[in-house]
């Protein structure tokens, strides 16, 4: 269980939200949790890989490995 205090205008425009698509607030706020949940994971391995400082390829040699070199 968790409780989130919103600010009003979000509250309003998510209750208004519900009433016309007949779904609770609950329901549109867990949307938005998972839809966002997955960018900050992302975001934040993405982060994690760079501090790694593991060594880069440039893209020339990558398209050059690939076969994709002009």
């Amino acid at each position: 269980m968790l409780a989130v205090r919103l600010p009003e205008e979000i509250e309003a425009r998510l209750t208004a939200l519900a009433e016309r698509t007949g779904r609770s607030k609950s329901f549109y706020v867990r949307e938005a949790v998972r839809e966002h949940l997955d960018d900050l994971e992302d975001y934040y391995l993405a982060v994690q890989r760079l501090e790694e400082r593991l060594p880069t390829v440039p893209l020339e040699e990558v398209e050059r490995r690939l076969g994709l070199a002009d």
